[in-house]
């Protein structure tokens, strides 16, 4: 069958990414200084800076803004964010929760845009494929170790979504001519370098399409500093179509630049934010 009957859509994971930029004048100090750590406790989400025995169940992360750059979807909310606080949890009501109750909490001192999505099982990815890009990938480490974080939400075009599902999954594998030389890499060789380095997350929109002004995808990634040459080498080779002819159907959103903090207030401990 060549309909989307046959892929998976059972949901193991929901998470937001949460963009927070302060209004006009508001205080700093005041917003550090908000109840949001005690409502992480309250909805028993583990800090992802130290993780120990593995990444937490239920989680959050905070990231501080390093910079961003614009690309074809607009979205200012992301852009212009001072501070990204990622949420995830098996289920989706602390992840509403935990946006419901910031908001109400932050109030008028700051603009969110809330960001994310759900993950499901790999759709097309077989054994030997799991073996190439997965058995050996990078699992999230401290962030005294793997300090910058990258968000890179994206949509897929309305011709990508016309091809059936054995049609897309030809662009993630190399393509060959009839003599059998390689025309083009695709996804998983355009994008090996960096399975040993980078730690890569997915969420998907809950359904395919997404609606109009949501993403399909939204995309993060963390590394360490020496790694991030090879972060921006990989997103080149991605974006080449004559190397990777799946991006001819992507528009990307801004990529975000962060730098993962331990706390809340770390967030805010200094202003030196720089802003496009």
């Amino acid at each position: 069958m060549l309909d989307n009957s046959v892929l998976p859509r059972e949901v193991l994971r929901h998470g937001a990414y949460v963009c927070v930029r302060l209004a006009e004048g508001a205080d700093a100090r005041a917003v550090a200084g908000a109840a949001v750590p005690a409502l992480a406790e309250k909805l028993g989400l583990a800090n992802e800076f130290d993780p120990t025995g593995g990444p937490p169940a239920q989680s959050i992360a905070f990231l501080r803004r390093h910079g961003a750059a614009e690309s074809a979807i607009a979205d200012d909310g992301l852009t212009h964010a001072d501070a990204v606080v990622h949420v995830a949890a098996p289920t989706a009501q602390p992840v509403s929760d935990f946006c419901a109750e910031a908001t109400r909490l932050l109030g008028d001192a700051v603009r969110l845009r809330v960001i994310g999505g759900v993950v499901r099982p790999r759709t097309y990815t077989g054994a030997a494929m799991n073996n190439f890009a997965y058995a050996h990938q990078v699992v999230q480490q401290s962030g005294h170790l793997m300090p910058n974080a990258y968000l890179i939400p994206m949509s897929k075009t309305a011709a990508w979504w016309a091809k059936d599902w054995m049609e897309r999954h030809t662009y993630f594998l190399p393509r060959y001519d009839d003599e059998g030389r390689m025309r083009s890499e695709g996804h998983a060789l355009a994008s090996a370098a960096g399975i040993a380095c980078l730690l890569r997350r997915t969420y998907k929109y809950p359904t395919e399409p997404a609606p109009e002004g949501a993403y399909d995808f939204v995309t993060y990634f963390e590394c360490a500093d020496a790694d991030v040459p090879t972060f921006h080498q990989v997103c080149a080779s991605l974006r080449d179509v004559a190397r990777n002819p799946e991006w001819s159907f992507v528009r990307e959103g801004p990529t975000w630049h962060g730098r993962r903090v331990a706390t809340w207030a770390d967030l805010w401990s200094r202003r030196a934010i720089p802003r496009e």
